[in-house]
C-alpha cells in the first residue's frame, strides 16, 4: 500500500464520481433542509440519490478497484494512531490510496451520511412534510429520528471540516489529494488497473431501485 517510485491510477472512475457527487449532495442538502415546502420536496429527492450512492459505495467497497476497497484501507486501529502521531511529527509516509488515518475518516463519514439518509425516510415537520416511511413507525419513533436528523447533520460537518482540514494539510506536505481524486492518478503511486464499467453500472442500477422501492412502498 506503500507509494511506489512510478506514477500510476489510483482512483477508479465510479469512486471519483461518487466523491464529487457525494459533495454537491451535501452541500445542497445542508442548505436547503429546513427550507420552503418546495425546496423541502428537493431536499427528499437529494437525500433519495445520497442514499443510492451511499448503498452503491459501500457494494463497491466489496467489489471495486483495489484502492476502492475497504479491505485496502481499513488497517487496524494501532496502525492509524501510529499514522497520525507520525503525520503530526512530519514524519508519515504517502500512501497510494487512503492513508489508515484517512480511511477511517471514510469509514466514518459513510456511517454517519448513511445514518442521515435512512433517519430521513422517517422523519416529519408535524406539518406539512414526511418521508415516506414516516407512517410506517409510530409516532414517538418517528419524533426520535427527526431528532437525530437535526443533530447528525452537526456531527457530518465537524467531520467534513476535519476532512478538508486534513486535506489542506497534506498539500502543504507535497501531497496533492484534491488533484488526485480529479484526474485518478497520484504522484508516485503504483498504477491500479480498473474494475469493469459494467460492474458499477449494475450496481449503480440496483442501488437505485432499492430506494425507489423504499420509497414507493412507503409512499
Amino acid at each position: 500500500m506503500k507509494e511506489s517510485v512510478s506514477a500510476g491510477r489510483v482512483w477508479d472512475l465510479p469512486t471519483r464520481l461518487f466523491h464529487w457527487l457525494l459533495v454537491a449532495l451535501f452541500a445542497f442538502l445542508w442548505f436547503s433542509g429546513g427550507e420552503s415546502d418546495a425546496l423541502m420536496k428537493w431536499h427528499m429527492l437529494a437525500g433519495y440519490t445520497l442514499l443510492a450512492l451511499l448503498l452503491f459505495r459501500i457494494a463497491w467497497g466489496f467489489v471495486g478497484s483495489r484502492r476502492s476497497r475497504f479491505a485496502d484501507f481499513l488497517a487496524p486501529p494501532a496502525v492509524a494512531w501510529r499514522y497520525g502521531r507520525d503525520f503530526l511529527r512530519n514524519r508519515a509516509p504517502a500512501w497510494d490510496g487512503h492513508n489508515p488515518l484517512g480511511g477511517w475518516m471514510v469509514l466514518a463519514m459513510l456511517v454517519l451520511l448513511l445514518a442521515q439518509a435512512v433517519s430521513g425516510l422517517f422523519a416529519t415537520d408535524d406539518i406539512s412534510i414526511a418521508g415516506p416511511l414516516n407512517g410506517a413507525v409510530a409516532s414517538g419513533v418517528g419524533d426520535a429520528l427527526t431528532d437525530f436528523h437535526g443533530f447528525n447533520i452537526n456531527l457530518l460537518l465537524v467531520l467534513a471540516g476535519l476532512h478538508v482540514a486534513a486535506v489542506a494539510a497534506h498539500r502543504l506536505r507535497g501531497e496533492r489529494l484534491t488533484g488526485a481524486m480529479i484526474s485518478g492518478r497520484k504522484a508516485g503511486a503504483a498504477d491500479q488497473p480498473p474494475a469493469p464499467a459494467w460492474r458499477a453500472l449494475v450496481l449503480a442500477v440496483l442501488a437505485a431501485g432499492i430506494v425507489w422501492l423504499l420509497v414507493t412502498l412507503g409512499g
